[in-house]
Parts: structure tokens; sequence; C-alpha cells
């Protein structure tokens, strides 16, 4: 298990390039499934989530062929389907959460799909009934096997289009039931889909494959399935959970760091909800110069209530940030709750902050108070051990503008999310030593 040695209190200076987006990687990667013909993929972030899921559809048969270190064409004309049966398979899946995409792909270009629990961060209870719900009504029936603890999903007769609500707007789960409706017979509504950037860049990239998709950013799809899909050429967004972690980082290290090429129309509320936490930003062109010399004050309501921030649904606050966002909090001015609707474990990481000396209250397993300290560097190193990806990189944000050097071990948690995150930012003026234990 590798660590982190972070001597904290330095100020960073400089620029720095956010990568290819993460979530829209595991879709898109999974969408070559439904094709026989190349899909290149561009701008592809080197990190452990991809790898492990580029390997998997490498041992299903995909031809995997790398351009250069951004750039990878897929090519799936044959698939080994009697691989889905394997241990080895099963084994693969139970690491990492964007193993589930490929159930969609293949059971509507094949009629026949195997879903082990797959694995990835424990942040509580992440249930896959809108999956299997939605590939349900577009006909497909499922078999649990008891020793093997896996679904078997089969379509026999093909898949049919269908009316769906889904019961929550699921971003995988919208995912998955897009790409195995686009293969259907008929017209298929999905009603409360997820539109976030990275559903409308899957759906740009299924319509550039031949698909025929209406309603791309609303919550009310039209799917119109068609017989076959081509290949295509897709660029990554640049990743919007890096930018929101680097805008973290510059404001509570007090540094001056410009974000290029961030995707600024892709943020959505991003850039404004930083600023009511009191982070100073300009925004030029499609960049973002964070130049925090002094420290930072949350607002309140109009009404003089506390601020508070909560994950929801795009255009809403991605959950992904709140890690972000309450760790920045600890050393404002002014006080904040933090509201994680979604995963009930999220928040537990709070315990190594108040010991490093931040203000905060945990609430219950979702709500923790935050009652900012209004000055640079007040909090004391420490060591840590990364729980999840998200927490270990506000784990990393506290090291960083702590007195001291702190340790966080199980960094392969944050190395699943953000590409050799140390170099990049030691380039920066950062002091972070990567060891192996």
């Amino acid at each position: 298990m590798s660590s982190f040695i972070v001597e904290g209190g330095k100020h960073l200076q400089g620029e720095l390039t956010p990568l290819g987006a993460k979530n829209e990687a595991l879709e898109v990667i999974c969408a070559t499934l439904l094709t026989t013909e190349k899909v290149t993929i561009n701008n592809i972030p080197d990190i452990a989530d991809i790898r492990n899921l580029i390997s998997l559809l490498a041992d299903l048969g995909v031809k995997v062929t790398t351009v250069d270190n951004k750039t990878i064409t897929f090519q799936a004309d044959e698939i080994d389907l009697e691989y889905l049966q394997s241990l080895d398979f099963r084994l693969k899946v139970k690491s990492m959460r964007g193993s589930v995409m490929i159930a969609g792909p293949l059971l509507g270009r094949f009629g026949y799909a195997v879903l082990s629990r797959p694995g990835g961060d424990r942040i509580g209870r992440r249930r896959l009934d809108t999956h299997f719900i939605g590939w349900k009504k577009l006909g497909a029936d499922f078999y649990y096997d008891p020793e093997q603890k896996t679904f078997k999903i089969e379509a026999k007769t093909g898949l049919r289009g269908s009316y769906l609500l889904l019961d929550e707007a699921s971003v995988t789960g919208t995912a998955n039931i897009i790409m195995a409706a686009v293969l259907a017979k008929g017209e298929t509504i999905i009603y409360n889909a997820a539109c976030e950037p990275y559903i409308q860049q899957l759906c740009r990239l299924l319509i550039k494959m031949g698909a025929r998709i209406d309603g791309v950013g609303s919550n009310l799809l039209k799917i119109y399935g068609v017989e076959s899909l081509h290949g295509a050429n897709h660029t990554l967004l640049p990743d919007m959970i890096e930018v929101g972690s680097f805008i973290g980082m510059a404001a509570m290290t007090g540094s001056d760091i410009t974000l290029k090429n961030v995707g600024i129309k892709d943020l959505g509320i991003m850039p404004d909800a930083f600023r009511r936490l009191g982070v100073s930003m300009d925004i030029i062109g499609d960049d973002i110069r964070i130049c925090q010399k002094d420290i930072y004050e949350i607002e309140n309501f109009m009404d003089g209530s506390i601020m508070t921030f909560a994950d929801a649904p795009w255009p809403g606050l991605s959950p992904d940030l709140l890690s972000i966002f309450l760790v920045v909090a600890t050393q404002a001015k002014g006080s904040v709750l933090i509201h994680q609707k979604m995963f009930e474990s999220r928040l537990f990481f709070v315990d190594k902050l108040i010991e490093m000396g931040a203000g905060i209250i945990l609430c219950d397993p979702h709500r923790a108070a935050v009652i900012g300290s209004g000055r640079f560097n007040f909090l004391r190193a420490t060591n840590m051990v990364s729980p999840d990806i998200r927490a270990g990189i506000a784990m990393l944000i506290a090291a960083m503008s702590a007195k001291g050097t702190s340790v966080i071990q199980n960094i392969g948690q944050i190395d699943r999310g953000y590409e050799r995150i140390d170099e990049r930012l030691n380039l920066l003026g950062a002091h972070i030593i990567r060891t192996a234990d």
C-alpha cells in the first residue's frame, strides 16, 4: 500500500490542465462494445479505473490499440461471451464500479450479459435497481446464480422499445439503459433521465455511430432503435471533478493557479458555488485563474440563514464535489452545512479533519456542519488513510494546507481518479513524496 508524505503550507503557482473526464471515459469505452467497427477515443486519462476497464474489455476480446498516450482505438468484432462465466471475470468486476456499464451494450448487441456485484468506493450502498428495472421493461429476463453470486441477463427474442420513468436520475443507470436501447426494436422513451454532461457526451458519440436519439441535454430522451452502429471518433471533456479539486486546492493553499481549457460551458453551477464559499476566481475564455491572497468568507442566504451545499442531479452540484467543498470550508470565515444526500458513508472521513483541528460537527451520516477558522494554515499535520477517491483528494488538500508533514496511506484510491497527481502538483511548488509501504 503506497503513501504520500505531504509537507504542508506551500503556496503553488503556475498552470494546470485538467485531464479527460473519468466518468465519461467509463461510459464511452463501454459503448465501443456496440459495434464491430473501430471506435477511437481521445483524451483518455491514465488512471487505475480506466486501465482496469480497458483490460477487462481486452479479456472479452476487444482489440485495443494505443495510438498515443491519450488516444486509444477499440474494435469489438470478436467478443468472447464465454468469458463472462469465468472466475477471472467475476474477480475483475469486483474491483471496479465502472464494470457495471459493460452489461447494457452487451445486452443490446448480443441479448446476453452477466453482472456481478461491482466494486469501487466504499461510500455506502449503491443500488442497481434502476439498471435492472430499465432492462426488464425493454424485455430482458434475469436469472440469479447464488453460487457464483451473478445475474444472468437475457433477451432471447431481442429488446423492444418501451416507456421508462426512472425511479431515480441515476447516471450509470441512464447510461446503461441508453446503450441497451439504441439497438432495440422500436421507440424507447426515458423520462427522469440523468442529463449530466457525461450522459450528453455518450449520446453524442452514439449519434456519431449511427444511433437516433432526441432530447440530448434534457431529462426526457427518445431513442429510435437502429439495426447496427458503426465506428466513430470521440474526444472526452475535461474532468469537472479535477477542475473543482484544483479550485479548492488553490483556495485552501492561498495559491495563484491558472486552470487551462476547463470546458467552462460544461461546469454548470460549480464556479458559482465556489464563489458562494468565498473563493475568488477569474474566468478568461476557457481558463480559470484562482489567486487567493486573502482568506475567503462564506456567504449566507439572502434571509441571513446559514449557507447549505447539497448534492443534486444535474444541473445541481455533483456529489463528487462535496468532500472538496467540506474541506475548503474548514478554514473559511463563516459556517456552512454540507448535505450529502446520496451516499451514507461519504462523510465519515471528517474524523481525520477534526483530528487536524477542523471545526466540524457530524450531524448524521449525511450532514456535517462546518465552522470555518477564518485563517490560512491552521490545520495540524496528521496521518490518514484514504477510504475512497473523493475523500482521498480532500485529505490531500487538507494536508497541503496544514502546518507540518502529513502521511496519507492507501493512495491507490486517489490514483483511481487522478493521474500522477503528485508529479503535477510538485511542478507547481508542492512537496509531495510517494512511498511504497
